[in-house]
């Protein structure tokens, strides 16, 4: 079923090509034209014609073999010895496809080692490297991706061309060039912690307040019913017993933050009834998603482990006394309440964050990834149109949570592109497109071996032709390919693609390298 699917691709691509037009050379910045786009300045993507799939399957690559292997997955702290690749600009993720056209020899060498390993056989370590300053000395990045070989072709000029797709992190360990000039490191996987979701028994239902003791802890949800079954005395005995190893400033700021909602309750109940203030036993357990939690977003993990560690009496009442409308009824029964476990609950953080995606981006639908937040964290960092040292920077942040905030405030802040040279002002977030199905950001190799992380839009400022139309070696089928420099500086930005076909829409769009581009925050 997968041959014949791709075969129908490689033939809607050869068609393509039979229905090229003649290409006229641009004078001046080209956009999308205003028929691609709808009422509110957006591409409309019921008129787009391009096929995504054909973006992804790299056909500018040419016939490549599957190699047909099941992939080993290494436990955390595994350590291993594996061939190295090394590229500037580029970040690779597990999940994210990245295709190299190997021309030179100590790459060679490390390629066809991956390929006939017997301890780890078709994986090699892809690092990024950097520059410091201008001209600086390369610099190798700590952290890197292992890429297992999916696909591969030698060519008769002992070039190799390769797909492949990246699995787990590491940490570099040391690295050396071994008697065949292959580079090569020791490497250790890193262990991935495990989604976090909050504790049932962390929060329950807050009672009325005219139906409490003053001076008395009582069970939570206890008055609430009726029967007084024996799950009421377990929750009563479950609370003394959690405060009776609470010690005594503990204890006296989780008896704070209770009253402050005990009068929190009671101030409600005078203005709404007690069926609109009270969260439903389902609506606890599931775990509502935390939309509108973004007032703790910080700019790192340790900035986030500094906020819980260091809150005291005077922050958590005036937070508890305060709360939002849909947690006016819900009470920690730990240290800490309610809200912080939110701030940290892995399935909550991916909800918000694939609804935002859902928002920025439009396509693909994220509905998938929620119940894995793993994943998604992932994906939005491979596919963030972003710079490269904020890509590496997520790559190195470890636990889930903490890299879906980080992509949280980024997609909140993100606004403007610039060139990192002259910071001159290229596109804006909301003229993303996106072109191919693995989202507006991809992996690309030229025919000289150079991989550019692209990041595509409808429309840019600030930038020059600097080249004719070519249409060989084009990573969008039925698409010609202009080379375009930054205006100001000249500095080489990325490509114009304009349509080779009528039939195509957009009939023109924007990559621009990720390399190249500066963040800047709202």
């Amino acid at each position: 079923m997968e041959d014949e699917v791709e075969r129908r691709q490689i033939e809607q691509i050869l068609e393509l090509d039979y229905e090229e037009l003649q290409i006229e050379e641009v004078e001046g910045l080209a956009e999308s034209s205003d028929d691609d786009r709808d009422a509110t300045g957006v591409p409309s993507i019921d008129k787009f014609t391009f096929n995504t799939d054909l973006t992804s399957l790299h056909s500018y690559l040419g016939e490549v073999d599957d190699t047909h292997h099941s992939f080993a997955f290494w436990e955390g702290g595994a350590i291993l010895s594996l061939p190295l690749f090394y590229l500037e600009g580029v970040v690779l993720f597990p999940g994210a496809t990245l295709p190299l056209r190997v021309i030179q020899p100590n790459f060679v060498a490390a390629v066809n080692r991956a390929l006939t390993q017997a301890d780890a056989p078709y994986t090699m370590g892809v690092v990024r490297v950097y520059r410091d300053y201008n001209n600086g000395p390369l610099r190798l990045a700590k952290i890197g991706t292992t890429a297992e070989i999916r696909q591969f072709r030698s060519l008769e000029d002992g070039t190799i061309n390769v797909v492949t797709r990246g699995q787990q992190r590491f940490r570099l360990r040391r690295h050396w060039i071994d008697a065949e000039g292959a580079p090569c490191g020791e490497i250790q996987i890193i262990e991935e912690d495990v989604p976090l979701r909050t504790p049932r028994d962390a929060y329950a239902k807050l009672v009325p307040f005219s139906n409490l003791q003053s001076q008395q802890m009582i069970s939570l949800n206890a008055s609430s019913r009726k029967d007084g079954n024996e799950e009421n005395n377990s929750e009563a005995n479950s609370e003394e017993s959690f405060e009776n190893e609470l010690s005594q400033t503990e204890r006296r700021i989780h008896q704070s933050a209770i009253g402050a909602c005990y009068e929190s309750d009671r101030t409600d109940e005078s203005t709404n009834s007690d069926d609109n203030n009270k969260l439903s036993e389902s609506d606890i357990q599931s775990g509502s998603p935390c939309r509108n939690d973004s007032s703790f977003m910080g700019s790192s993990p340790s900035k986030h482990k500094k906020l819980v560690r260091n809150a005291g009496l005077g922050s958590i009442a005036h937070k508890v006394a305060r709360p939002r409308s849909h947690l006016s009824c819900t009470v920690s029964r730990a240290f800490w309440p309610y809200w912080v476990y939110r701030m940290y609950d892995s399935y909550c953080l991916a909800q918000k964050a694939a609804d935002m995606w859902k928002h920025i981006v439009g396509i693909p639908s994220m509905d998938g990834f929620v119940k894995k937040p793993d994943l998604l964290s992932f994906y939005i960092a491979s596919k963030i149109p972003i710079s490269e040292p904020t890509r590496q920077e997520l790559l190195e942040i470890d636990g889930i949570s903490y890299r879906l905030r980080r992509e949280i405030e980024l997609l909140e802040r993100l606004d403007r592109i610039r060139c990192k040279i002259c910071q001159n002002l290229l596109a804006r977030r909301r003229d993303m497109l996106v072109m191919s199905s693995d989202g507006p950001l991809g992996a690309f190799v030229n025919p000289d071996g150079f991989v550019h992380e692209v990041m595509t839009f409808y429309k840019a400022n600030g930038l020059a032709l600097r080249s004719r139309p070519a249409k060989e070696f084009s990573w969008f089928p039925g698409y010609a390919w202009t080379i375009i420099n930054c205006a100001s500086c000249e500095t080489h930005m990325g490509w114009l693609f304009t349509a080779t076909n009528e039939k195509l829409k957009p009939k023109s769009f924007w990559g621009i390298r990720s390399c190249q581009v500066t963040d800047e925050m709202r």
